[in-house]
């Protein structure tokens, strides 16, 4: 069924695909990804945020966005931005920075923190009480998990994300010291590959991503991949382990 509001198209000749209304509490399923509407890829409007639900959508190469004034969206990008260990760029005076190694790295320590700090932003946050809810509760679980930066005993950066087989879906990063974020993803990229983990997904592409590497590929590879990746365990405690090696990052 279709659903009307602010922001969608409402001229149904265009419209080759129409969104799924998931009412609350309603199965699991999903529409066909590769049949939404290029550009952001609007798949479905509704449902909840259940943890079920969630990595019902992320092993379906779907993720909810959405604001305040909306309902919950749930959205497959053509084409969708990832980041690929050989294509990681790394510039010269972020390499100085990473050899340093003036800062920690740690996993999990203060997921809580991370979030609150992607939400932290002067033009607004889509990381509304409920979807902040439903990310902590999926780190209960052990499926969302954060790479953190810490200086002089302070969290500067960040990221977290969802963890399905050998899928790593990067939902949002921040900085609250130069060059943090960048420490972050790098450090993610590396640590997650080398741990097993084989694909590491960023949703959209921003300029930011471009300079450290990310690409886009068409929505179908995502998809394939998404499925070829399921099946592969890969045990997050070989990523922490793997960031507290002083020496992991003098190779990048």
């Amino acid at each position: 069924m279709w659903y009307a509001f602010p922001g969608l198209p409402t001229e149904s000749r265009s419209i080759r695909f129409r969104p799924w209304l998931l009412p609350q509490g309603c199965a699991r399923v999903w529409p066909d990804p590769n049949e939404a509407e290029p550009g952001e890829g609007l798949v479905a409007v509704g449902a909840d945020l259940d943890a079920d639900r969630l990595i019902s959508a992320y092993a379906h190469g779907i993720f909810p966005w959405y604001n305040e004034d909306t309902p919950i969206l749930w959205w497959s990008p053509e084409p969708r931005a990832i980041v690929e260990r050989q294509g990681l760029h790394v510039s010269r005076s972020l390499r100085r920075r990473l050899r340093r190694r003036d800062f920690s790295l740690r996993s999990d320590t203060d997921f809580e923190g991370v979030i609150d700090g992607c939400a932290d932003r002067s033009e607004g946050t889509w990381l509304l009480p409920e979807m902040r809810s439903a990310y902590l509760h999926l780190h209960a679980l052990g499926l969302a998990h954060s790479i953190e930066v810490w200086e002089a005993g302070q969290l500067t950066g960040g990221l977290y994300g969802v963890q399905v087989g050998g899928l790593f879906a990067a939902e949002s990063m921040f900085h609250r010291a130069t060059d943090a974020s960048k420490v972050a993803l790098v450090s993610a990229v590396c640590s997650l590959f080398g741990a097993g983990f084989q694909l590491f997904d960023v949703q959209f592409m921003t300029a930011h991503l471009a300079s450290l590497g990310a690409t886009e590929i068409p929505r179908n590879q995502y998809l394939a991949r998404v499925i070829e990746v399921q099946s592969v365990r890969v045990r997050w405690d070989n990523v922490a382990s793997t960031l507290e090696d002083p020496g992991f990052l003098s190779a990048v």
